[in-house]
């Protein structure tokens, strides 16, 4: 395992040494901490964000790091504008890999293939995600995928023990999401639920049956829209068009008892820890592995790194490079597992710190949520991804609110793809 060593820096001399022997643009002495920025969403309610920057500027006092604060809805578009103007911030957070190619492609970071080269690709989830034809401009520091969550006061009063979600199959989570389904009106509790992200239809399907999600046949979708489709109809998830329309939270449907099963990324799990401590929210909750095709004890589910790139217009280009790499260090592997994350540096010693915290879950059940057999990229990185992905969220919510049927939906998905992307 890959041990991160800090130097620090005697003065803006050595600084500038440093600078010059790494072959990139001279930097500019300075008075005291350089400052680099980091471009960022919602670092309130964040926690890795702040538990990465504190961690980073202990062990470089001669590097401050100021966060460029985003909404999460509007980050990838801000960045793309910010990048096509010439914007100077330093470090870019990659939230997706759809993202992350479309600026690798367009040769908007600073190649750190070299850097990349010193991880284990065995030890660090995701890593391969960030390969643009043998050439790396991200190194990841997260890794999340989807787990199921549950209520156990409601699995409890329901008669279910918790044991069962362990080696749920699609059919039994649909069968057990009507069993909890019950009330109406403002009193009602689904029985699950799903939120509008098309990923949880298709990311799914095409981990689980291996289909390609780039490949122009969505046939392979067709189960997994049915039972969705289905339960919506009998009323035991919320419409997707309500929770469209209305931007419905599913933290607020699952910290509010309003949703018995919440299959989500393994990220939320810091939030309702946050929130737990802080008395936000008083829900039990457990975590399950994401329900299967086949019940044959297996977990595969997907998911998606997330990274840091150094942005090519930087100004302060070798201690952002500095930053990336501490990030996905085993330090920085340390400080996000200590903020209730998933790293992408994977050790039984990180997973120790992890289920050590306070209220997170560490029975059998949850240790196999946290510990699937295959994890499976979300969208295979490609430079057809963005194109790719526009094309089917707007066909998933076409389906998902009536307007076309599956069958046609699914046809005109394949035909699209084939026709506009190729």
């Amino acid at each position: 395992m890959r041990r991160h060593l800090v130097t620090t820096l005697a003065g803006a001399a050595a600084l500038a040494l440093l600078t010059a022997c790494g072959g990139s643009s001279p930097e500019p002495a300075a008075d005291g901490p350089q400052t680099i920025k980091i471009a960022l969403w919602n670092y309130a309610t964040t926690p890795e964000f702040k538990a990465i920057i504190d961690g980073f500027q202990a062990a470089n006092p001669e590097i401050k790091v100021e966060p460029v604060d985003i909404l999460a809805d509007d980050y990838a578009e801000k960045v793309t504008t910010m990048l096509a103007g010439g914007d100077t911030t330093d470090v870019l957070t990659m939230k997706n890999v759809i993202d992350y190619s479309r600026f690798g492609t367009r040769g908007q970071l600073l190649p750190l293939t070299d850097e990349a080269a010193k991880l284990d690709p065995a030890k660090y989830s995701g890593l391969k995600a960030y390969d643009l034809e043998g050439k790396y401009f991200a190194l990841p520091y997260r890794q999340d995928f989807w787990v199921l969550y549950y209520n156990k006061t409601m699995l409890k009063e329901a008669g279910v023990p918790e044991s069962k979600l362990q080696n749920l199959t699609w059919a039994d989570y649909a069968a057990l999401a009507k069993s909890l389904t019950k009330g109406d009106g403002a009193n009602k509790q689904y029985g699950a639920y799903q939120h509008t992200w098309r990923s949880i239809v298709q990311a799914t399907s095409a981990a689980q049956t291996g289909g390609n999600l780039l490949g122009g046949d969505y046939n392979f979708m067709k189960d997994q829209y049915a039972m969705t489709l289905g339960l919506q109809q009998s009323g035991v998830l919320l419409p997707w068009a309500t929770a469209s329309s209305q931007k419905v939270s599913y933290n607020t449907m699952f910290s509010t008892s309003k949703a018995a099963l919440l299959p989500m990324g393994t990220w939320y799990a810091a939030t309702l820890l946050a929130d737990t401590k802080s008395g936000k929210t008083k829900v039990e909750w457990g975590v399950a592995p994401l329900p299967q095709l086949k019940a044959d004890g297996k977990v595969t589910t997907f998911g998606s790194p997330t990274a840091f790139a150094v942005n090519k217009k930087s100004k302060h280009s070798e201690a952002a490079k500095k930053f990336v790499e501490w990030a996905s260090s085993e330090a920085g592997a340390t400080a996000v597992a200590k903020a209730g994350v998933t790293p992408s540096l994977q050790s039984q010693q990180i997973l120790d710190t992890y289920f050590a915290l306070p209220g997170v879950p560490n029975g059998d059940v949850a240790k196999k949520a946290f510990k699937p057999d295959n994890v499976v990229l979300e969208m295979p990185v490609s430079d057809k991804s963005s194109d790719v992905d526009q094309i089917l969220t707007e066909q998933h919510e076409l389906i998902m609110t009536g307007q076309k049927s599956l069958d046609d939906g699914l046809a005109e998905m394949s035909k699209r793809v084939k026709n506009e992307v190729g």
